[in-house]
């Protein structure tokens, strides 16, 4: 019996054998910046760890509030009669983070966080008053530290984020994806954007 000749192998073939190579070895590269990302909530997937300048937000859970609820009105702490009034057609949506600054000095976290939908409606965070133990300022973030700070009550609770506070239109949950938009403070050329889970 002869043996057939082997036809070559087409290029397109070997370009599709090296690829998953070339992708799994730039997963380990320290220099590789992740500026995108879709935060899948409770579908069970991680969110991604966002660049931001020097410092690295992570969301943890983005959810609509309901102020008769015993939990979420402790979010709600805080707040000024005027900054707790919502307008017709409005209700409260939290988004929880984290914050790491893996640098040996203090950096600033972000206070540009903003949420917009496909119909460029923008919102930025309501911030309520130091008795409210949950809430994200900002504020520099320790040297090879994190926001919120390990121990506190932010970090201990359920949703293991500082609290993002957000007043909605309805209308927006409708068009979706949300996305939340980080601006980092010295810099605002360095942006990042996740896509939040309602």
């Amino acid at each position: 019996m002869f043996a057939r000749p082997r036809k070559p192998v087409p290029v397109i073939v070997l370009a599709l054998l090296v690829l998953p190579a070339l992708v799994l070895s730039a997963c380990g590269n320290a220099d590789t910046r992740v500026t995108t990302g879709t935060y899948a909530g409770e579908s069970g997937k991680n969110a991604p760890y966002l660049n931001v300048g020097p410092l690295v937000y992570e969301v943890q859970l983005s959810r609509q509030l309901n102020p008769a609820n015993v939990e979420d009105a402790a979010y709600l702490q805080g707040l000024t009669p005027a900054q707790r009034k919502l307008e017709p057609g409005q209700e409260w949506f939290a988004v929880f983070i984290q914050v790491y600054n893996h640098n040996s000095t203090p950096r600033p976290a972000s206070t540009d966080l903003t949420i917009t939908d496909t119909q460029e409606n923008s919102y930025s965070p309501i911030i309520p008053n130091e008795t409210n133990l949950f809430a994200f300022r900002g504020g520099l973030v320790p040297a090879n530290g994190q926001i919120p700070v390990p121990g506190s009550i932010a970090y201990t609770a359920n949703t293991q984020g500082a609290l993002l506070l957000y007043k909605i239109e309805v209308v927006s949950l409708d068009n979706r994806p949300l996305e939340l938009h980080i601006v980092d403070p010295t810099n605002h050329a360095l942006t990042a954007s996740a896509e939040l889970d309602v």
